[in-house]
């Protein structure tokens, strides 16, 4: 594959701009001495477990976000005492395929540091929770020992790069799961503020700039890159920043259609501030892929908002230059037209749960994890399960777009030993489910994120349990409807291209939405606002009802509410849901 040099920064928005025409976190960004700020000090202050508040903002870019558990602030408030600080850490797995002894470590540093459990993101990978700031270090020390780290899992920067997880294309997968690694590792920021805070690199001599694409003041806010292989859209594509959707010819990969501009996060109150999908705006061959991960992150670096924070999204500056202007922009700076796209068709953006065999005769298993939580519990020991498979398998594992697990790449003749622990731990019976359930995703929420106004993870469980005896009733337990839940208006769960989706608005108190794609090709709409579980339950009622009824053969749920008139579908574009 060929490289490039990435386009240089736009010096009249980064080293030469007078920083009081800048946001405060764009000047924060810039003093930061490329991300290391007084991080180090913060670390080892003994009398508070916190962060102080400029190096909180620059932990994200190292993977980190500072929390406190919210379920005791009110009693420690009264007690006088500082919230009960603790850290979410998260790991950069590309594409999210890591091997048993990286999943081992995993799991030892979870039971260690992160209170004996695991969490799988929407992003395909994994999250520390209540990690302790004197356990910061040796977390983060442990996972490069398996060659893991936490760069740019947050922050203002190209985020973890997704890959669609398909195990029926493997020899697919493993090609463009490789381009998504090599995207990843090029397109993270280079500098060495990393390795001198958590590894006690010396800092050495430095030549400026020590970030030759992003210059001081990194991106103007996060940038999602991801890959997919039709027909699966697991990664949900039109939701990132940037994908690339895989076009295969007679079992070869050929290059990539190339979208640009989706983003599901939304401010609650700020109607400026929307949810959006990507447009398709050409292909391209696969020598082309780094070039153009470079032309489209500069094009954002150089023209997004760095003044309105809110309005600081990619989606917004497509928006606001026009899409037929910033493809020439794109162009411009690859110095080459876009082809054509080339035709591609998805079906669903959901798991296959279960027994799968690739195309190159290995067998796959993924196990449904409801909302990504691996810990034990008295029902089931699903942390030691896992564990036991990992210290005899000798494939991958895979973590999925939708918060599962795939044990993959396994020789047939070592399947009866996994099928074996998958029994004894009780893990053999996590996919007999309800088909809403084995599609249903939620985001961590309370008690620990800070932007949570309502619960997401602990509440959706239950409130499934009182919707499937309404699917039951309806003939509807076997059919697959998207549902996913989020603690507030910013779309970690993606639940804005969800058939049904439930977003906080306040303690118990939701937006519902109704008719997304089933494979995230639309955005729904808000059908009730701000409303309590009761009636939510009643219009679930009332239109799963309906649907069992009136449906047409085929037809799913999210396009039912549209022609049946209880939502209208989203004409004005590519965005505005509401």
């Amino acid at each position: 594959m060929t490289t490039t040099t990435r386009p240089a920064p736009d010096r009249s928005r980064d080293l030469s701009q007078p920083l009081d025409k800048l946001g405060p976190d764009e000047t924060l960004k810039a003093n930061s001495d490329y991300l290391r700020g007084t991080i180090r000090q913060s670390l080892y202050d003994p009398i508070t477990g916190s962060v102080v508040f400029s190096d909180n903002k620059l932990m994200k870019f190292h993977g980190i976000y500072q929390q406190d558990d919210r379920d005791i602030r009110d009693e420690r408030r009264r007690q006088k005492l500082e919230p009960a600080f603790t850290f979410m850490a998260r790991v950069r797995i590309p594409g999210g395929v890591l091997s048993p002894a990286q999943w081992l470590k995993l799991d030892d540093l979870g039971r260690r540091h992160g209170a004996e459990m695991l969490r799988l993101t929407t992003r395909q990978t994994f999250q520390f929770h209540h990690v302790v700031k004197e356990d910061l270090q040796p977390l983060m020390q442990g996972l490069r020992d398996v060659l893991l780290d936490t760069r740019a899992a947050c922050g203002d920067d190209s985020r973890g790069v997704m890959c669609s997880i398909n195990p029926q294309l493997s020899k697919i997968h493993a090609e463009v799961y490789a381009l998504a690694k090599k995207a990843s590792d090029h397109a993270i920021p280079k500098t060495r503020a990393y390795d001198e805070i958590w590894y006690g690199a010396g800092g050495g001599e430095r030549k400026e700039p020590e970030e030759p694409f992003y210059g001081r003041t990194y991106m103007p806010r996060k940038f999602k890159i991801g890959f997919v292989i039709p027909p699966s859209n697991d990664i949900d594509v039109y939701t990132q920043d940037l994908g690339f959707i895989a076009i295969v010819s007679r079992g070869k990969l050929k290059g990539f259609n190339v979208a640009i501009g989706g983003g599901m996060g939304r401010t609650d109150q700020a109607p400026q501030t929307y949810p959006r999908l990507a447009d398709v705006i050409g292909f391209i061959p696969v020598k082309q892929l780094i070039p153009t991960v470079d032309a489209v992150m500069s094009v954002q670096r150089d023209f997004g908002d760095r003044v309105e924070r809110p309005h600081a999204r990619f989606k917004y500056t497509i928006d606001d230059k026009g899409l037929d202007w910033i493809k020439a922009e794109i162009e411009s700076r690859l110095g080459a037209k876009l082809s054509p796209a080339q035709p591609f068709a998805f079906t669903t953006n959901g798991d296959v749960v279960g027994w799968v065999e690739g195309d190159d005769g290995r067998a796959h298993y993924t196990l449904f994890v409801e909302n990504g939580r691996i810990n034990n519990t008295p029902e089931r020991a699903l942390l030691d399960g896992l564990r036991e498979i990992a210290r005899v398998h000798k494939g991958t594992f895979r973590c999925t777009p939708n918060q599962s697990v795939t044990i993959s790449d396994i020789d047939p003749k070592d399947r009866p030993a996994i099928e074996t622990l998958l029994k004894q731990y009780g893990l053999d019976n996590l996919n007999a489910r309800s088909a809403m359930r084995l599609n249903s995703m939620a985001c961590v929420a309370l008690p620990t994120c800070a932007l949570a106004m309502a619960e997401s993870e602990r509440y959706l469980p239950m409130l499934l349990s009182k919707i499937e005896p309404i699917l039951e009733a309806n003939g509807l337990a076997d059919q697959p409807i998207t549902i996913r839940m989020t603690g507030c208006p910013n779309g970690c769960a993606r639940p804005y291209v969800a058939e049904i989706a439930l977003t906080g608005r306040a303690p118990g108190k939701y937006n519902l939405y109704f008719g997304g794609g089933f494979h995230g090709q639309r955005l729904n709409k808000m059908y009730l606002e701000n409303v309590g579980e009761g009636a939510i339950l009643q219009a679930l009622e009332e239109i799963l009802g309906r649907y069992a009824r009136e449906r047409q053969p085929g037809e799913r749920f999210g396009d039912f509410v549209i022609r049946a008139g209880i939502v209208p579908e989203v004409r004005e574009g590519r965005h505005f849901n509401d």
